[in-house]
């Protein structure tokens, strides 16, 4: 909760556990660039603030040469600079339990309804083999 007010310094992240002999990690990153706008800076949608910046933390340099290449393949999609960052993962602080899952409880949401049901249709119709 301390998170959303934006005085940590941390970033409101998702942790992505997969199955790579089921979705190869490049598809997941090619998804997290059709869901994330790369070049909102400090803000999503209509959240703002240094908590909402676009970022991919990486364990290792292998990770992290796969999200520059992610990010290169990113280009080729949107106009503009991206500011996403790409930067070393340092302690992980799991969300309270209503952030987990939240669009799947309460797609309703207004939030929900207008912003990540649009994302979610435009990633089910390009990725329609890997996501249901």
């Amino acid at each position: 909760e301390a998170v959303c007010d934006g005085n940590t310094g941390h970033a409101e992240v998702a942790r992505v556990i997969f199955d790579e002999t089921v979705i190869p990690a490049e598809v997941i990153l090619d998804i997290f660039f059709t869901l994330h706008d790369p070049r909102q800076l400090n803000r999503q949608g209509n959240d703002v603030g240094t908590q909402y910046r676009g970022a991919m933390f990486y364990a290792d340099d292998a990770q992290r040469e796969l999200f520059e290449a992610a990010l290169e393949r990113a280009k080729g999609h949107w106009d503009g600079d991206l500011v996403t960052e790409i930067v070393p993962a340092e302690t992980f602080w799991m969300g309270e339990e209503y952030h987990q899952d939240f669009f799947a409880k309460n797609p309703n949401q207004g939030y929900c309804n207008a912003v990540v049901s649009p994302k979610m249709a435009k990633v089910r119709q390009a990725f329609h083999s890997y996501v249901k």
